[in-house]
């Protein structure tokens, strides 16, 4: 299957205001990254705290997306769930809203089988044309999709042409490109030149929301054939705020950012709890450290 799915992903987060989706707040996110040039957004991710949308708000916000997009920017849809009819329902109403593609987690909670994840995906990918993207993050799931079936997953469906990876591993990642036969993303924001530098497609990643130039450049320039001393100037400039934007779980620190930058509220979902004090104090100087860069396209 053809498919549009390269370069600089931006992993969007879901804006609240009390108990409501804050729709306008997340309208200015999508223009923000249609004017920063990103190749893509993430709607209903890790980072858009899915797990705690209903299944309204859930539909809602993708439709929000395409709507606000308007084919300026590719919209990856966040369909996986842990329950295999609801992730179908939400993968052909995503589809049918006109989401470019569906990012697909592995089913948390429950740990399936390595049938169970067959059966899984099958059944999503059978139910829709929409391009799937894979979405492995065992640390947050339970679950790991080893590369030798996410392979077999590609060769079984189709639509199943990619693969978002969460890993720190130099021979996951270099299995992954070079022998799954799916366009790979890197998941992990610490490790973006290691999966360009391998071949991967590009990547999904956090810290895009604060600097997506910065991002995309080095999805660029870490590649095969790019600009390696480039590559490893932008690693080093970048690490600090990656550090800290991990320094509670993913997405407590980016809303607290953004919330210095009046993008976005700082308000998460419990389970979640704002970030602590002294980590605040400590994200807020790493920002200073930054200056104007954060504020090239301010909102």
């Amino acid at each position: 299957m053809e498919h549009p799915l390269a370069g600089s992903l931006v992993a969007l987060p879901t804006p609240f205001r009390g108990t409501e989706l804050d729709f306008e707040v997340f309208a200015s996110l999508v223009e923000f990254h249609v004017e920063a040039a990103t190749d893509g957004i993430v709607v209903a991710g890790t980072t858009g705290e899915a797990s705690t949308l209903t299944e309204h708000e859930h539909r809602s916000l993708i439709h929000a997306a395409v709507e606000q997009a308007r084919g300026r920017i590719t919209v990856v849809a966040g369909v996986g769930t842990n329950d295999t009819h609801e992730s179908v329902e939400l993968a052909r109403f995503a589809g049918a809203c006109g989401a470019d593609a569906l990012l697909v987690v592995t089913p948390y909670y429950n740990r399936p089988s390595r049938n169970g994840l067959l059966l899984h995906y099958g059944a999503i990918a059978e139910a829709t044309s929409t391009p799937v993207i894979l979405y492995n993050v065992p640390g947050r799931t339970g679950v790991d999709l080893v590369p030798e079936l996410a392979r077999e997953l590609g060769e079984r469906w189709e639509s199943i042409v990619a693969i978002k990876e969460c890993s720190d591993s130099p021979e996951r990642i270099r299995e992954l490109v070079q022998e799954s036969g799916l366009a790979v993303f890197c998941g992990e924001d610490g490790r973006i030149a290691d999966f360009m530098q391998y071949g991967a497609a590009g990547a999904i990643s956090v810290i895009g929301n604060l600097v997506p130039n910065d991002v995309a450049e080095l999805v660029r320039a870490a590649r095969p054939g790019g600009d390696a001393a480039r590559a490893a100037q932008l690693v080093e400039h970048l690490a600090p705020l990656v550090r800290d934007l991990f320094i509670e779980v993913n997405p407590v620190p980016l809303k607290a950012a953004l919330a210095s930058l009046e993008r976005c509220p700082s308000q998460v979902r419990l389970p979640l709890a704002p970030l602590e004090e002294a980590h605040a104090r400590q994200l807020e100087s790493t920002m200073r450290s930054y200056g104007a860069k954060l504020e090239l396209a301010p909102l």
